[in-house]
């Protein structure tokens, strides 16, 4: 067929005529190797997708690991690149930003970075509004679009909704169009069964054309890679409804799937850590408690670290931090931008000095210089709570929040207008200080996205009447995070195709 890539008023594409047929071509060309029968539909449903005529067109691109749903996304990007097309590469954290980026060759922001602009500075509560779009004829482009939410989770960005606002801003440019890819087989958003930016149906409930094609046949040799055979298999299992017994996992005949014995683990992380450093090793599981308990072993046994927080550490902010970056968005010269937004939940950062520690209104706070990996290695200064390290929650409770809040009050008590009070309350230091945990051990939901040449994973106690679709989709989640080597920590004999004491 020889439709032609054109744009309704302008060409959305190309300056020059190309039909459909020649532009896969040169995605395959691109792409450096024979598609897979579900490569190239994925390609013809993309060249049609952007021939079409119509303004409120989307496509969905799903792929699970091993499809090489990359490989050919980041085929079809180059292509349309070196073709003069306008892309705009996103996704949902910092760290999957960094992974897109370097997969696809390309520069990629945070969602927010890109959509969202500051209205008001309010503390605790920033008000971030939905930017204006202003292109013409882009195309942008969204990779691990399972994280994306339509829950409010944040009152302090546009609706609250990642995934109305993302949508909002991409059509209101002028024959701006949307290609989301992502995996349905990962962990959906908290509180959500399922991973609505790559629901046709969700989106075809925003007014939205929908194009969508998956990616399901293996290409990475599943007989050489145990992470991709054993994920592949649990990918199966989420769609049999049937199922009734936690997974068996196949050791046998795999050198990187790897079952480890707790009295070997502390051996065996400070081996992984001379091997491929500590930033490319994670250790995942299923609870903030449990995450807590290996950061605090971790620290002590490993790293031989005795200190609250020392210089070096590797720290996860663990709720969104507008102070910081308004401050220091205040110190730059005209025409300077900071390489973040915001401090968000999940961003990671290593400690480079820690001064000034001290006790105040029952908790403890430091100031520490702290550099961003997926920010280029951004430094910013920032003062801490230390509290939040060792707290069993997420972040700070309720109770230690407000707590923090009357205790800084007090010292307010003689301002006469209440706006006085909470003017000075959102310009305190102390009561905006940023929330962290240490980030050696993190839950799956905090891993999401990002990728580690050595995973550990830690399950925890699970029984047969505990299998749910959720834990199913957490551990393959969980597996699909590792490239290189995946160790499962006091794995079940139940759960092991062979069984060495």
């Amino acid at each position: 067929m020889h439709l032609r890539l054109f744009l309704p008023e302008l060409p959305f594409l190309f300056v020059f005529i190309m039909t459909v047929h020649d532009f896969i071509q040169q995605i395959t060309s691109e792409l450096g190797f024979a598609p897979t029968s579900d490569q190239q539909q994925a390609m013809e449903v993309f060249g049609h997708f952007l021939a079409d005529r119509r303004q409120d067109v989307v496509m969905i691109m799903r792929g699970s690991a091993g499809t090489g749903k990359t490989s050919v996304a980041g085929a079809m990007v180059r292509t349309l690149r070196r073709l003069g097309q306008k892309l705009t590469l996103m996704a949902p954290t910092g760290r999957a930003a960094k992974v897109f980026s370097l997969k696809s060759g390309l520069p990629a922001a945070t969602i927010h970075r890109r959509i969202y602009r500051e209205k008001a500075y309010q503390g605790l509560d920033g008000q971030f509004v939905i930017n204006n779009n202003l292109y013409h004829s882009m195309l942008f482009v969204v990779d691990e679009s399972s994280m994306i939410s339509t829950l409010t989770a944040d009152n302090g960005f546009g609706s609250g909704s990642l995934l109305d606002d993302l949508i909002r801003y991409v059509y209101s440019g002028q024959n701006c169009r949307l290609l989301l890819l992502g995996d349905s087989a990962q962990l959906p958003p908290v509180g959500e069964e399922e991973a609505p930016a790559l629901s046709a149906d969700v989106l075809a409930g925003y007014g939205l054309s929908v194009y969508q094609t998956d990616l399901n046949e293996v290409v990475r040799q599943k007989s050489e890679s145990g992470i991709l055979w054993n994920a592949t298999s649990l990918r199966a299992l989420i769609t049999h409804e049937e199922a009734t017994h936690l997974p068996v996992i196949r050791f046998s005949g795999f050198a990187d799937v790897v079952r480890m014995p707790g009295n070997e683990l502390i051996e065996s992380l400070a081996s992984s850590y001379s091997e491929v450093g500590v930033d490319d090793t994670i250790v995942i599981t299923r609870s903030n408690k449990r995450a807590n308990i290996y950061n605090e072993g971790i620290r002590r046994t490993v790293l031989d670290r005795e200190e609250r927080l020392s210089s070096g550490d590797l720290v996860m902010v663990v709720r969104n931090n507008y102070y910081w970056t308004e401050r220091e968005a205040r110190q730059l010269k005209e025409g300077e931008q900071l390489p973040l937004t915001f401090l968000a939940n999940g961003d990671v950062a290593r400690v480079q000095r820690v001064r000034n520690i001290r006790d105040l209104y029952g908790f403890t706070f430091a100031d520490v210089w702290l550099v961003f990996p997926d920010y280029d290695g951004y430094e910013m200064q920032v003062t801490v709570i230390l509290d939040s390290l060792s707290t069993e929650a997420p972040a700070l409770t309720r109770e230690q929040s407000e707590q923090l809040y009357q205790r800084v009050m007090e010292d307010y008590a003689d301002l006469t207008t209440k706006s006085a009070r909470v003017k000075a309350l959102r310009d305190d230091p102390l009561f905006n200080a940023v929330q962290i945990k240490f980030a050696y051990a993190v839950t799956c939901h905090k891993a999401q996205g990002g990728q580690w040449s050595h995973v550990y994973l830690d399950q925890g106690y699970m029984t047969d009447d505990m299998l749910t679709p959720d834990y199913i989709h957490w551990l393959y989640t969980a597996f699909t995070r590792a490239t290189a080597k995946l160790f499962l920590v006091n794995w079940p004999k139940e759960q092991c195709d062979v069984w060495e004491d």
